[in-house]
C-alpha cells in the first residue's frame, strides 16, 4: 500500500472499519478501448483495489463516450448520488483523467468534500492532503486537459531554440508527421500517403477553377483525412491548410520566419499564386482588419452581471462598458489601461522570492519521492505476478503433453492467464511512465506564476486573454474596482504566498511557515498490508 494510504487509513479509518465509496470508470473512444482504457478493465482494477484498502463500493457508475453519443449522463448522476448520501465520503477512479474533463468538472468534484481514489496513480487526495500533494493534482488536471499553451515568452525558449536549427517545433501539420530525429529530438517528415493530397490541393486551387468548398469536396473523395480521428477534413481547415507555408520549406513562428529542415512540399512561387487567388475572392468581402482586445469576454458589469465590451474612441482610445443587455447601467466607461493596472496588481499577488520557490520545489520534489517509491513497489507486484502467471503457463502446458488436462481446458485456461499476463505488462509499462514531466511542468508553472505580472505587461492582446482565462475566473468590475478569483492551482500559491508575509511580518521561523507543503512527519505511521 502507498503512503497516502497509510495516511488515509490512518487518519480516518482508526478502528479500520469499512469506508464507503463510489466508483466512476470512463471511456472516450473506441481507441481507448483499443488501448486498454476497457470498462472491463478499469473495473477490475477498482474492485481489487477496493478489496485491498477494505473499502465498500456503494454504487457504480460509467461513462461511454461515442462520436454518437456525448456527454457523461452518469458523472451527473454521481454527483448527485453524493450530495444526497453524505456518509459516502470515497471515490474511487483508475487516474485523473478518467474522471476530470475541464476544469468544471475539478472543482465540481472539489465541493463534494470527499476522498479520491486514484489507483493506477497511487494517491489519495482529500481536503487535508498537504498542499504539494494538491498542486501536483492541479498539475496533471491541466497536463491531461491541455490548458498550458502559448502561454509566455519563457515557456516557449525551447520551442524558439528548435525554430532557430530550422526545426518545426510543434505539432506536425496534415502532410508531415512527426518523427525522432538523428539526434534523438523531434522533427517533421513527409507524410507518405497525406503528403501528395496536401500538394493536390495547392495545384487545384491555383488554377482558379475550383472554390474553397469545390476543393474541399475534391479532398475528401481523394481520401484526405485527419490521422487521429479518421475524419474528413472540413472547408476552414482547407483554407489554413492553403494559408499554411510551412509546405513551401519555410515557416513562422512567434512572428518570425524561419528556413525549415524539412521537406518541402509545394514551391514558393505555387503558395504565393494561391495566396492571389484566395485574396481575390476576398477582396470584396475586407471591411478592415478588427482589433484584438485584450479582456473582452473576461469581465462582467459587477453591477447586473453582463458582459463588459470594448470599443475604440477617437482611434486610439480603448474603453471597456457594461453592454447594457439587461437594461440601462450606472456602470462609467472604464480605459483598458485601467483595467490592466488591476489585473497587474491581481497577479502580483503570486509574486514569491526565491526562498518561497526553493521551498515549494523541495516539497514538490518531496511530494513525487514519495509516489516514486510506491510505484516501485507496485511494479514490483506486477512483475511478480506476471512471472508467476508465466510459471502456471508453462506448467499447463507440460501437463497437456502429459494427458493431465484437457485440451478445451488448456484452451480456455491459456486465454485467460495470458491476458491476465498481457494486463500486468500494460500497467508495467504505466508505471515505467514517471512522473518527471508533470514535476517539470509543475516547477514551469511555478516560474510562470513567479514572473505572471511581469509576463503579462509584455503580451499582445491576445496572449494577455489566454493568460489571464487560464490563471483567474469570474472576473467583474463594480464602482472601479476589479473582482476576481485565483483559479486551481493558482489558489494554493496565492494562499501560500499571503500567508508567507503574515508569517514574516509574525517572525515565523521557515520550517513552519511552509508547513502545508512539506511531508507529515508522523512516528506512528505504519505500513498497513
Amino acid at each position: 500500500m502507498n503512503r497516502n494510504s497509510s495516511r488515509y487509513m490512518k487518519n480516518k479509518l482508526p478502528d479500520y472499519d469499512t469506508v464507503s465509496a463510489v466508483l466512476y470508470a470512463r471511456v472516450s473512444s473506441k481507441e481507448q478501448e483499443r488501448e486498454g482504457y476497457s470498462i472491463p478493465s478499469q473495473l477490475k482494477l477498482l474492485r481489487e483495489y477496493a478489496a485491498k484498502e477494505n473499502i465498500k463500493i456503494t454504487e457504480e457508475y460509467v461513462d461511454i463516450e461515442t462520436a454518437k453519443r456525448s456527454g457523461r449522463v452518469n458523472f451527473e448522476k454521481m454527483v448527485h448520488y453524493l450530495r444526497r448520501h453524505k456518509r459516502v465520503k470515497a471515490l474511487l477512479v483508475e487516474k485523473t483523467d478518467r474522471l476530470y474533463r475541464n476544469l468544471k468538472d475539478w472543482v465540481t468534484i472539489d465541493e463534494l468534500d470527499i476522498e479520491i481514489h486514484f489507483a493506477k496513480e497511487g494517491t489519495v487526495l482529500a481536503q487535508d492532503s498537504r498542499s504539494s500533494e494538491k498542486f501536483m493534482h492541479g498539475i496533471k488536471v491541466l497536463m491531461a486537459k491541455n490548458y498550458i499553451d502559448n502561454l509566455s515568452e519563457e515557456t516557449r525558449k525551447g520551442m524558439i531554440e528548435k525554430a532557430e536549427q530550422g526545426v518545426w517545433p510543434s505539432f506536425a501539420p496534415l502532410g508531415y508527421l512527426n518523427v525522432a530525429g538523428e539526434n534523438g529530438k523531434r522533427i517533421i517528415e513527409t507524410d507518405p500517403v497525406l503528403g501528395p493530397m496536401i500538394t493536390c490541393l495547392f495545384e487545384w486551387y491555383c488554377t482558379g477553377r475550383y472554390s474553397l468548398r469545390q476543393v474541399s469536396e475534391k479532398a475528401r473523395q481523394a481520401g484526405l483525412i485527419f490521422r487521429k480521428s479518421g475524419k474528413p477534413v472540413p472547408t476552414s481547415s482547407i483554407h489554413k491548410i492553403l494559408r499554411n507555408r510551412l509546405y513551401t520549406g519555410v515557416f513562422e513562428w512567434r512572428g518570425k520566419l524561419y528556413k525549415g529542415s524539412h521537406e518541402l512540399l509545394i514551391p514558393f512561387v505555387l503558395w504565393e499564386r494561391v495566396q492571389g487567388v484566395l485574396d481575390g475572392r476576398n477582396a470584396s468581402k475586407i471591411r478592415g482588419s478588427s482589433y484584438n482586445f485584450a479582456f473582452t469576454g473576461l469581465v462582467t458589469c459587477g453591477h447586473c452581471g453582463c458582459a463588459m465590451v470594448a470599443e475604440i474612441k477617437k482611434k486610439k482610445y480603448i474603453y471597456y462598458h457594461c453592454s447594457g443587455y439587461k437594461g440601462k447601467c450606472d456602470e462609467p466607461y472604464t480605459r483598458e489601461e485601467v483595467l490592466e493596472e488591476h489585473f497587474t496588481a491581481l497577479l502580483k499577488q503570486l509574486r514569491f522570492d526565491d526562498e518561497v520557490f526553493e521551498w515549494i520545489r523541495k516539497a514538490l520534489k518531496d511530494s513525487c519521492s514519495d509516489k516514486v517509491r510506491a510505484q516501485t513497489e507496485s511494479y514490483k507486484n506486477l512483475e511478480k505476478e506476471r512471472g508467476r502467471l508465466q510459471r502456471r503457463l508453462d506448467e499447463m502446458y507440460i501437463d497437456k503433453l502429459d494427458g493431465k488436462v484437457t485440451e478445451k481446458f488448456y484452451n480456455r485456461m491459456h486465454i485467460k492467464w495470458s491476458e491476465e499476463k498481457e494486463r500486468c505488462f500494460r500497467d508495467m509499462e504505466l508505471y515505467n511512465e514517471a512522473d518527471e514531466s508533470y514535476m517539470e511542468d509543475g516547477i514551469e508553472l511555478l516560474r510562470l506564476a513567479k514572473d505572471a505580472h511581469v509576463l503579462f505587461e509584455k503580451q499582445p492582446p491576445e496572449e494577455k486573454s489566454k493568460m489571464l482565462d487560464f490563471i483567474l475566473s469570474n472576473c467583474s468590475w463594480k464602482n472601479g474596482k476589479l473582482y476576481a478569483e485565483f483559479k486551481q492551482p493558482f489558489d494554493l500559491l496565492a494562499e501560500t504566498v499571503a500567508n508567507d508575509i503574515q508569517s514574516k511580518k509574525a517572525g515565523i521561523q521557515n520550517s513552519d511557515r511552509f508547513e502545508k507543503w512539506l511531508p507529515e512527519q508522523d512516528s506512528n505511521l505504519r505500513q498497513i498490508d
